[in-house]
């Protein structure tokens, strides 16, 4: 068992790139590949679960103890043969002046060895201050090896390979070449609907194959099994996905390409907590299943918003079974569809209508980044039954939609915004009959675990509807 964590000098080096492709690579050597990325995300771990084969989990210190990161990692680490980790931004960039939050400093926590990816356009004898400079900031960092991209040729490799040499003791692992092919575009890295599915195989199996050529996957396999495996509790919250646990309640979830951005232990944590998720597709699907509960995430639904207007059976459905009481957990992309309309640029669609409100795109995004939300008075969720004295949460916002218009002074917010912007600036979680609908991504875990809170809301609400229908 080894692992390496993917930094790189500065952000948009190609890390998320030749993450994938070492993925991949190692995966087609027949090595079960368990991959990591450091900080909130969605996107990169959805191509890295591709590439890799197995779910990629997430670790981030604003949502993440210390020690619930080393039992995440442990665990999941245990039963792979190697463990990818990718960084977020450059190595030593972060949130805190001291860095405690930083890639280097989650690389320590996990004895992570760092292989520093730098984008090596227009450098020669600059590349040794730069690595020098890299290894004396923090000196018990373990930079191991540096991999160069977008390298111009055979002559700028073979000058850049002098310069190191000559001047440090790091080892260059890799050499990409720049080839526009590897480019993988912004919104190539959105959800992928079904009919997509082959072309992006074709794009992960194109980047290994680029990697594997240009990267000496052996001397990183060394590099990687060198790192001790850090000391780590038996998880008491994992469920292993043989076991058997009897469900009660049934959940369901929009998965489709409009919607699409969950966290797998968020998933995990459902089962755990006894819901089945029934999937449905808010494009094709024009009815909903039986069900106690539904959770829309985050996603794309501006780039879907004909398909999903045109659905006007399942709209019609959802909104009518929210008025009936339906238990409704709605995250950014979600609670974007649950409102009246959404416009982006001329183009204006019908959405679900059960929250009073317009959604409008904009150029820049209206909340970005780390989140602190404090808990009010009208949180649907019984937060007392499972964290007696939490009376704040953190989370993380990515959205460039916002409500068109104020909201009027009998609308109802579950949480106060103490970082980020929310829906408002002032406040998110909007409550409207049994719907809790918020810009917040929430992640489930020791310090916040809605899920657990989330199901037990819904057996309440089916409890209740079981009691007052007519026998």
């Amino acid at each position: 068992m080894g692992h390496l964590f993917i930094s790189a000098a500065h952000k948009s080096s190609g890390k998320t790139t030749l993450s994938i492709g070492l993925c991949a690579a190692f995966r087609q050597r027949g090595l079960q590949v368990q991959p990591f990325k450091k900080g909130p995300d969605y996107i990169d771990p959805m191509w890295l679960s591709r590439a890799a084969g197995k779910d990629c989990y997430n670790l981030d210190f604003h949502t993440q103890s210390h020690a619930e990161i080393l039992t995440h990692f442990g665990h999941r680490h245990a039963q792979s043969d190697i463990s990818i980790i990718e960084g977020n931004k450059g190595l030593y960039d972060g949130l805190d002046l001291d860095g405690s939050n930083s890639n280097a400093a989650l690389a320590t926590l996990l004895n992570s060895p760092v292989i520093l990816v730098i984008d090596a356009q227009g450098m020669t004898r600059g590349i040794a201050p730069l690595i020098l400079g890299y290894q004396a900031f923090e000196p018990d960092i373990n930079i191991a090896g540096v991999i160069l991209n977008q390298l111009g040729g055979s002559r700028h490799e073979t000058k850049l390979r002098a310069v190191i040499e000559h001047y440090t003791n790091v080892p260059v692992v890799g050499a990409v070449h720049r080839d526009p092919l590897l480019k993988i575009q912004e919104r190539h890295l959105g959800l992928i609907p079904s009919n997509e599915a082959q072309a992006v195989e074709q794009q992960i199996d194109l980047v290994a194959k680029r990697v594997a050529e240009q990267v000496n996957l052996d001397q990183l396999q060394a590099i990687a099994d060198s790192a001790p495996i850090p000391d780590f509790e038996a998880p008491d919250n994992i469920i292993s996905p043989a076991t058997h646990i009897p469900t009660d309640i049934r959940i369901g979830i929009a998965r489709d390409a409009a919607f699409g951005f969950y966290y797998p232990d968020d998933l995990e944590a459902f089962r755990a907590a006894g819901a089945e998720l029934v999937n449905i597709d808010t494009l094709t699907d024009t009815t909903l299943p039986e069900i106690d509960g539904l959770f829309i995430g985050g996603g794309f639904p501006e780039t879907h918003m004909q398909a999903l207007s045109a659905n006007t059976g399942l709209r019609t459905a959802i909104r009518n079974a929210i008025e009936s009481g339906l238990p409704v957990y709605a995250e950014c992309g979600g609670l974007m569809y649950l409102s009246r309309s959404l416009k982006w640029n001329d183009n204006c669609c019908d959405m679900v209508g059960a929250l009073d409100m317009n959604i409008h795109m904009h150029q820049r995004p209206q909340g970005r980044g780390y989140v602190k939300l404090a808990v009010t008075g009208d949180s649907l969720w019984n937060h007392t039954a499972t964290q007696p004295q939490q009376s704040t949460i953190n989370a993380h916002e990515f959205h460039y939609s916002a409500p068109a218009k104020a909201f009027s002074k009998d609308t109802r917010f579950a949480y106060r915004v103490l970082r980020g912007h929310g829906v408002n600036g002032t406040s998110d979680g909007i409550v409207h009959h049994n719907v809790l609908a918020n810009y917040s991504h929430m992640r489930d875990v020791k310090s916040n675990p809605w899920v657990q809170r989330f199901v037990a809301f819904v057996r309440q609400c089916t409890a209740t509807r079981s009691q007052n229908s007519p026998t």
